[in-house]
């Protein structure tokens, strides 16, 4: 069994692929979203960090993406969250550090990022894996150039999935609407990042990755 999470305002988007079948939960924490055996899982969130934030993964990911370079977050760093509650206090100790200030949209995903740091660090023995739905889907599209991928619309990014086994994709964005506070991009994204971890088409960097200081490796799956 294969998994793909994706975070959304109260929890993570979780989907399943076993063979031919595809199943879809909305999970309070990632613990309950990995509880479940599996083969292999991968978040759309950074995992593995270093601290002063530079990441090769996510350039090299931004590349991949020209001109949309904005949609791979940089910068996260475990003493951002550690440290700080603040956004304005944290980005002033990162300019005293000489570091890039972290974005509010950066600074909005700590949470989630600091809960999937400490479960990979505490479960090594899972493959868990960072993937990055646009990569996906770009993958999936076939587009000749990476800006092509940005001119997709949902419905077109829909219709790539329900290509690829995921019939049942209309019904589960319409219960992600009803009650779970889930947008249909998070469900999309969530089909993506399984995807990824079903096929680990490409990563990058490709070989052998860097390690943070934990150990984690720093890489991004497609």
């Amino acid at each position: 069994m294969f998994l793909g999470l994706d975070g959304f305002r109260n929890g993570w988007v979780a989907v399943r692929i076993d063979g031919e079948c595809r199943a879809i939960e909305f999970r309070p924490d990632v613990a309950g979203a990995l509880a479940a055996p599996f083969v292999r899982a991968a978040i759309d969130i950074p995992i593995g960090m270093r601290d002063d934030g530079a990441r090769a993964c996510d350039l090299l990911a931004r590349d991949r993406l020209a001109p949309h370079r904005s949609r791979v977050f940089t910068g996260a760093r475990r003493w951002l969250w550690e440290d700080y509650t603040d956004p304005d206090q944290a980005n002033a100790e990162a300019s005293r550090r000489g570091q890039t200030r972290a974005s509010r949209q950066l600074w909005h995903l700590g949470r989630k990022i600091m809960e999937v740091d400490a479960f990979v660090r505490g479960h090594r023995e899972l493959d868990i894996r960072e993937a990055h739905p646009e990569m996906v889907f770009l993958r999936l599209h076939g587009a000749p150039q990476p800006g092509a991928l940005m001119r997709l619309l949902r419905r077109q990014r829909r219709d790539l999935l329900f290509a690829d086994g995921f019939h049942d994709i209309d019904e589960w964005v319409s219960r992600a609407r009803i009650g779970t506070g889930a947008k249909a991009d998070d469900v999309l994204d969530a089909c993506a990042v399984a995807l990824a971890a079903r096929d680990c088409a490409g990563c990058v960097p490709e070989g052998d990755p860097p390690c943070d200081a934990h150990g984690l490796p720093m890489q991004i799956w497609f």
